[in-house]
């Protein structure tokens, strides 16, 4: 198998991930999708924020994560002075439904890279819907300190 972690170049195949694994996680849960923006995508690939998972050619999961510090913290958060942020985490749909670990392997990146560039948390942002990926990230050390939102908000976990 060839491939490996990247920072994303595409925005159209950033993009066509993101809202393929939307579409996917919605008819799981009877959920609307998110609206995503394509000039989002295109800023955030553009700004090499984005890591993309390659599986022999192919893209399979994906993340973004930022360290600019945002102009209001949510109500809740722990204290931290270098935050990061994970944020649109995708997985390919055909994977997602076959249990494969390539979430895992997206958070675990996202904690290596995030450490490597000196940040003393990780803030990610979750659907409260998605209760698998919540279930992922509590697996793996996260705790919710955000307030859980039953519309189209997302909860913070660090």
């Amino acid at each position: 198998m060839t491939g490996g972690w990247e920072d994303a170049a595409d925005a159209v195949e950033v993009h066509t991930l993101l809202e393929a694994c939307d579409a996917h996680q919605a008819d799981a849960t009877g959920t609307p999708r998110p609206v995503r923006r394509r000039e989002t995508t295109v800023a955030l690939v553009d700004g090499r924020h984005v890591r993309l998972l390659r599986e022999d050619g192919r893209a399979v999961g994906m993340f973004t994560l930022t360290t600019r510090l945002r102009a209001e913290e949510p109500p809740g958060q722990p204290h931290a002075d270098r935050p990061a942020y994970l944020s649109r985490l995708a997985v390919a749909p055909d994977l997602l439904a076959a249990g494969s670990p390539v979430g895992v392997r997206c958070v675990r990146e996202a904690i290596r890279l995030a450490g490597s560039l000196g940040a003393d948390a990780l803030r990610a942002e979750a659907n409260p819907d998605l209760r698998g990926t919540r279930a992922m990230l509590a697996s793996l050390g996260f705790e919710q300190c955000g307030p859980v939102h039953s519309d189209a908000l997302s909860d913070s976990l660090v």
